[in-house]
């Protein structure tokens, strides 16, 4: 009996392996369209109980936004001029309308974005720093939305078996929560959400920038998907 259950777990596994599939590639025509050249990023919505998620997203999303080839308003002038003017939460910030956001900055677009996952967990014999966020690129001109993606990663990822037996693995998984809790990993680890999340050489990234040598080349995803 053990053994036709062992049977059917591991094709069960199998079936559901062969079953995922790359997702369809973005439909870039109004992002092509549009073509803008700066971005601004608002202030991240946090629906994750780490109040510290915010600042540490918002540290990390500049440079693949920059390295895709557009201009990104420096993020603490951004937050410091929202604060100046009375605006102190995120969800205030993202509710500014686009015409008033277009007339103080003058961006050519903004970047929203909601942190779905932040922090560090222990769950049983495991232990992880994971964040996930989502985002959209909003035309300041006209309200299009441009682009939408969403990005996760985990510290675990790239963790080698302890090889210790179960004890060695909740030993592990202690040690890496106290770690990564003290040293607050979530940083290092958002900078890999958003760079999945944003960056053009990603599966429907963001399109080539016009600061970019590769602009107006097909992203990635659309490359794929001929």
């Amino acid at each position: 009996m053990n053994n036709i259950k062992l049977i059917f777990t591991a094709a069960a596994a199998l079936l559901a392996s062969g079953c995922v599939t790359t997702p369809p590639s973005h439909d870039y025509s109004n992002f092509r369209e549009a073509n803008p050249y700066s971005i601004l990023v608002l202030p991240p919505i946090n629906n994750s109980p780490e109040v510290i998620a915010g600042y540490s997203v918002m540290s990390q999303i500049t440079a693949p936004i920059a390295e895709a080839g557009f201009y990104v308003f420096p993020v603490a002038l951004v937050d410091q001029t929202f604060k100046s003017n009375g605006i102190t939460v995120a969800n205030d910030a993202q509710a500014v309308p686009i015409e008033k956001l277009r007339e103080i900055f003058g961006a050519d677009a903004a970047m929203y974005i909601t942190i779905e996952e932040y922090g560090t967990s222990y769950v049983i014999i495991s232990s992880e720093t994971r964040v996930t966020a989502s985002a959209q690129l909003i035309d300041l001109r006209d309200g299009k939305v441009l682009w939408e993606g969403r990005g996760t990663a985990s510290s675990a990822e790239n963790r080698g078996n302890s090889g210790g037996g179960l004890v060695g693995m909740l030993v592990e998984a202690a040690v890496s929560q106290i770690v990564e809790t003290v040293s607050d990993a979530g940083f290092d680890v958002s900078a890999m959400t958003t760079n999945r999340m944003l960056s053009s050489e990603s599966y429907n990234g963001l399109l080539y920038g016009p600061r970019s040598p590769k602009h107006g080349q097909p992203a990635p995803s659309e490359k794929q998907a001929k």
